[in-house]
């Protein structure tokens, strides 16, 4: 019998395949939402299915009364903020046949029990992605590997949409989006790493802060409205979220390929909004030519105090790598880096041992100077890129 005739239903039992779906969608929140959920409802309707901790925590923390009051407190929040992308939630739900509240519990990720005080094995599932910015006169690269729960392995895709909407949307007052991201099932776009029409491209890694808030806004909404930004500025406020706050953190690592003079890379820490705050506490690095950033998934700077587990036990190992790998100066660098398996126990390229419960999904390279975005779905230093897309900017 053939290896696909093997192949079992269900996204746990298939091995790693070679393929990267993507649609092209244009419209308004809702339509677009509506097109990702009525294309990829199956790939949607399985990852629900098979999601740990959605049907082990968010759920049945969802039926509970303390629960359910952290879901609509922040639920509403978001409504205030960002009502379009409410609406581009609606439209997946509503295309893929699936249940909204799902959807947002996924969105919420660890709030739930975090702020309900029923964290347990979330704690210690060690999400998170590594990303390295070379930024020298001959590379200028962004090059990050999308690492997640096992379940989620070839449970993802790619949307590039065009949002217009007859008039501005949002606390940014927003009327029209163009973007191409990566993104989990489900999932609004952003909170992966993508690109938009402004020349903004980024990656996010996950950061694991210790107490999160009810009532502020998921970092998946953030990052979100993130696609939208034609600036660097304008980046910062949507960051900042000044009025409400983010309810919990990720590190954001960005550059404008229209921008000025010479290249600059940047990564943000963004913590929640402390206690009486209404809006993320922010660190901004800023690497210039000749520098480099590397980051993995716990805070170097923004002194907030974070979670016990594999997530830090895995990013403390992975910088390590990087440490004795040196500064890295050029693409292959980057790659040799993000491929790297000679961890004992938590590797770099994530496949098998010491991370039973994560995977390296994807590696994702931007080249800055050519203007592309190469994609894996393989370790890059032993695989070319299944594609490389031509970065489109507006005129």
């Amino acid at each position: 019998m053939s290896a696909t005739q093997q192949l079992q239903p269900h996204g746990k039992n298939i091995p790693r395949r070679q393929a990267i779906p993507i649609l092209y969608t244009k419209g308004t929140h809702y339509d677009v939402g509506f097109d990702v959920g009525r294309t990829f409802a199956a790939l949607i309707k399985s990852f629900l299915e098979i999601c740990g901790p959605l049907n082990n925590e968010y759920l049945p923390l969802y039926k509970t009364v303390k629960g359910k009051a952290v879901y609509d407190e922040t639920l509403n929040s978001v409504k205030e903020s960002f009502p379009q992308y409410i609406r581009e939630l609606e439209g997946v739900a509503h295309g893929a046949g699936v249940e909204f509240h799902k959807l947002f519990l996924l969105h919420m990720d660890d709030i739930t029990p975090n702020a309900t005080n029923r964290l347990n094995s979330i704690n210690q599932q060690p999400i998170g992605c590594s990303t390295i910015c070379v930024n020298q006169p001959d590379y200028e690269i962004l090059a990050h590997t999308e690492d997640a729960l096992q379940e989620t392995l070839n449970h993802y895709y790619l949307v590039s949409a065009h949002i217009i909407e007859p008039s501005p949307q949002g606390k940014h007052k927003v009327s029209e989006e163009r973007f191409t991201s990566l993104c989990y099932p489900g999932h609004l776009p952003g909170y992966t790493m993508g690109y938009n029409h402004h020349g903004l491209a980024y990656s996010i890694n996950t950061l694991s802060a210790k107490t999160l808030y009810s009532g502020k806004t998921p970092r998946h909404f953030i990052t979100r409205a993130l696609l939208s930004a034609p600036n660097f500025e304008q980046a910062q406020k949507i960051l900042r979220d000044t009025g409400v706050g983010a309810a919990d953190g990720c590190s954001i690592n960005l550059t404008f390929l229209k921008q000025e003079g010479d290249r600059l890379f940047h990564n943000i820490e963004m913590g929640p909004a402390a206690p009486g705050e209404n809006q993320s506490q922010l660190n901004i690095f800023t690497a210039s030519r000749g520098e480099s950033i590397v980051h993995a998934n716990k805070y170097l700077r923004l002194p907030i105090e974070e979670v016990d587990g594999m997530i830090i036990d895995s990013s403390t190992a992975r910088h390590e790598v990087f440490d004795r790998l040196g500064k890295p100066k050029t693409k292959g660098d980057a790659i040799n880096m993000l491929g790297d398996q000679s961890g004992k126990i938590h590797t770099v390229f994530r496949e098998n041992g010491g991370d039973e419960y994560v995977k390296t999904i994807s590696v994702g390279i931007f080249d800055c100077k050519k203007q592309t975005w190469s994609l894996y779905s393989d370790n890059p230093k032993n695989n070319e890129p299944l594609v490389v897309l031509p970065l489109v900017l507006k005129s």
